[in-house]
């Protein structure tokens, strides 16, 4: 019971932390009459190491190697295949902030 209720303070936690920025981002926005920084990539917004072209450096669960892909705003890696459950994990994981890179 304990590990499970530190695994939901933490997605709750980090949930709030991304709604602050989303609502600081905002507000800056609004500061600079809605001209704000272009659209972050998805390895910015969910904190992913990336290469120069901005694509997320992650291990790929399903195939299980290392690869450079871009991800989504809604965090789902470009390789995404909906309904392989690897790939569900993975795009989970990388929402959650828990996927492995390099």
């Amino acid at each position: 019971m304990d590990d499970r209720l530190g695994r939901v303070i933490r997605q709750q936690l980090r949930k709030a932390g991304r709604q602050f920025e989303e609502a600081k981002r905002a507000y800056a926005e609004g500061q600079e009459g809605g001209e704000g920084p272009p659209d972050r990539s998805g390895a910015d917004r969910y904190d992913l190491p990336a290469d120069a072209a901005g694509d997320a450096r992650i291990v790929c669960r399903r195939h299980a190697e290392k690869r450079t892909v871009a991800v989504g705003a809604d965090g789902r890696p470009e390789c995404f295949e909906a309904g392989h459950p690897d790939c569900e994990g993975c795009a989970e994981d990388v929402r959650d902030g828990y996927v492995e890179t390099w």
